[in-house]
């Protein structure tokens, strides 16, 4: 993966930098031991690692503006960082860039149950803030695989979804308003406590911009009331392609499951080893969620049922109590972790219609054979969003380079019939190179013109997203700057 050759002025002012930051910082906020910056040198796409030339840990607001500015003012590349577990390598370092984490940032500021919503800072993990308000009976609904660890900045860095997303919408339809610090240690204050402001809608643009316009130090976000209950039920298929094709008829049906997910025998396999969440052994599984009353339950689950029917399930089983609701979830939600045990892995995110689901899984079946590396697929099927995981040898040579190209040619696939690059992970370094396939250049000059507009020195983590290439001229009139 290639990376922009670190600025040698910017490194050689490394002391100076550091002298500067431990003047509005505490001791133990800033980091320059090598030994201890490397802690920082990848997020969660482990393949690609790099030690940052800093590391700092501002506890507000404030410091992190002063942080900000001090790193304007020397022409210091920042790569903001949440709890470093993006798969697209939204936080990997550059050699000559401080990284900012936020984990120090992590209280409740306010909660308003009235309103229904809950102020943040974030560097609050995703599932403490329902933590903070479930024993009143609310919760936030945005729940990646990852929300024990995640931090909310991280979130709206790459507008994360989770398994049920497809009732409740990702963070974009669930954060209300920013507390953002721009490049400059201007800090400005973006939507609140409120419906849709009127003008441009800036809090779109902020949310899933990959930290590339600013540092969101605080978050608005809505919170709901708990549902009545929620009951899963498993459904087993002997293909793959017979679950897409489940899943295609249930969202024709007019149905809204609160989730769908899918799982294929890799996954049931590996999960059930790691879980021991009682999965049929088959080819595909299915985990169909709804929720509400036990009347609204057993009506939607009735249908929902129904439609299986008509697919032949090997295996079709409601659970039976919030135990086995909660076992269900636990195998689901230990993927990630299930597949780590027995193989390095590439976790990748696109996006496809619902009705392309069948003709999408057999490619990917194909391409598995042609490039001779297993992959396991795990996705929230209900809105299409895929998670291939494609397994590799780190220690063999040449390996991930075969599954780097096999990951590509799955997202183009993606594009081909419809879909796009990212649903939920961003687009970081893992897809950067592969935006020209999805965007006309015109495309993606619109795109950096509002990078232009909020980070015009393009010090905001600027080797992500756009490919080198399309974003060297920008990033080269600031090397010559300096």
């Amino acid at each position: 993966m290639e990376m922009p050759i670190p600025n040698s002025a910017v490194l050689a002012r490394k002391a100076r930098v550091a002298e500067r930051l431990l003047e509005v910082l505490p001791v133990d906020a800033v980091i320059d031991d090598p030994s201890e910056t490397r802690a920082y040198e990848c997020d969660a796409l482990t393949a690609y690692r790099c030690p940052p030339m800093l590391a700092v840990l501002p506890a507000s607001t404030r410091e992190v503006a002063h942080v900000l500015r001090i790193c304007h003012q020397e022409g210091v590349p920042v790569v903001p960082r949440g709890s470093g577990t993006s798969l697209a390598g939204g936080a990997l370092p550059t050699a000559d860039c401080v990284i900012l984490g936020v984990a120090r940032m992590n209280d409740v500021l306010e909660t308003d149950y009235d309103n229904r919503f809950v102020r943040v800072q974030t560097g609050r993990t995703n599932l403490s803030v329902t933590g903070a308000v479930e024993s009143d009976g609310f919760f936030y609904a945005p729940d990646p695989s990852s929300q024990l660890a995640c931090a909310i900045a991280g979130n709206i860095a790459m507008n994360s979804g989770g398994a049920h997303c497809l009732k409740y919408g990702v963070t974009t339809n669930n954060l209300m308003g920013v507390t953002m610090v721009q490049m400059d240690g201007t800090v400005i204050e973006i939507g609140g406590a409120h419906l849709d402001s009127g003008g441009l809608d800036l809090l779109g643009v902020i949310c899933g911009s990959e930290g590339q316009l600013g540092v969101v130090t605080e978050a608005t976000l809505r919170i709901l009331h708990k549902p009545e209950g929620a009951r899963p039920v498993l459904m087993g298929f002997d293909s793959t392609e017979i679950a897409g094709a489940c899943v295609a008829d249930i969202i024709k049906a007019g149905v809204l499951p609160v989730a769908i997910e899918f799982m294929d025998r890799m996954l049931i396999e590996v999960c059930e080893d790691f879980a021991k969440a009682d999965y049929p052994i088959c080819e595909a599984l299915l985990i169909v969620e709804v929720e509400g009353s036990e009347q609204e339950i057993d009506a939607q689950l009735a249908l929902i049922t129904e439609i299986a029917k008509r697919h032949n399930p090997v295996a079709l089983r409601e659970s039976a109590s919030s135990e086995e609701n909660a076992r269900i979830w636990a195998g689901r939600k230990a993927a990630f972790s299930a597949v780590g045990r027995v193989s390095d892995y590439m976790c990748l995110d696109g996006t496809i219609p619902v009705t392309e689901l069948p003709y999408v899984l057999r490619r990917i079946g194909e391409m598995s054979k042609e490039y001779g590396l297993a992959v396991g697929n795990v996705f929230h099927a209900g809105d299409g969003n895929m998670h291939p995981l494609i397994c590799y040898d780190a220690n063999k040579p040449g390996d991930l380079e075969i599954c780097e190209e096999f990951g590509a040619e799955v997202l183009k696939l993606c594009v081909d019939v419809g879909g796009c690059l990212t649903g939920e992970h961003g687009v970081g370094i893992e897809k950067r190179d592969l935006m020209t396939y999805q965007y006309a250049a015109s495309d993606l000059e619109a795109q950096m013109a509002v990078k232009d507009v909020f980070d015009d020195k393009w010090l905001l983590n600027p080797a992500k997203v756009f490919p080198l290439a399309v974003s060297e001229p920008r990033r080269a009139v600031v090397m010559a700057a300096e």
